[in-house]
């Protein structure tokens, strides 16, 4: 592998684990401490205002991870095209990733419903109670679904992204590449 391969591969890689690691410890850490705010109004703000300052970081992550995702299908066109197997998982992996870009923008827009009435009583992040306006009540249950699709999401690409790894091997490109020809 080249060093500029690398370099691309460590981009794709880092944004990819940012992303994911990122999400983990929103849903984990910062929505589950959100309970442990003693005001029932700030709980709602103390999660918003997490997720806000993690926001510019998790957009460069999805950057670098696209950049270095565009790179690596622009640098392995001809084994993507050529190897067995490959282009399923590529075109696969290129869907998924747009799937959980999806979900990661429409969870943004949920937690900026929340951050225009952050003060809002709830139970957590993303738990009402019953004294939670029904729009804000409403936000706080999808993105207590959402705050689990994109770890769950990413963490798919995290094991697609070793599998493709494992198929860059010699032996598995030869192994491919017969295989096509057999066909």
């Amino acid at each position: 592998m080249s060093e500029r391969q690398t370099v691309i591969r460590s981009m794709h890689d880092i944004g990819l684990a940012a992303w994911f690691g990122g999400s983990l410890f929103g849903a984990v850490g910062l929505n589950g401490a959100s309970a442990a705010v003693s005001d029932p109004r700030d709980r709602t703000h103390v999660a918003t205002a997490g997720w806000a300052r993690w926001a510019p970081v998790n957009a460069a992550a999805l950057a670098v991870h696209s950049i270095g995702g565009v790179g690596l299908i622009l640098g392995n066109r001809g084994r993507v095209v050529g190897q067995s197997g490959t282009r399923g998982n590529t075109a696969l992996k290129a869907g998924l990733t747009l799937v959980a870009m999806g979900v990661t923008a429409y969870s943004g827009l949920q937690g900026a419903k929340l951050g225009k009435d952050s003060h809002a009583p709830a139970a957590s992040g993303v738990d009402p109670e019953q004294g939670t306006p029904e729009d804000v009540a409403g936000a706080q249950r999808r993105l207590k679904v959402l705050q689990w699709s994109i770890p769950a999401l990413t963490g798919v690409l995290l094991v697609m992204g070793a599998q493709q790894g494992e198929q860059q091997k010699a032996g598995q490109v030869a192994q491919g590449l017969l295989s096509s020809l057999k066909r």
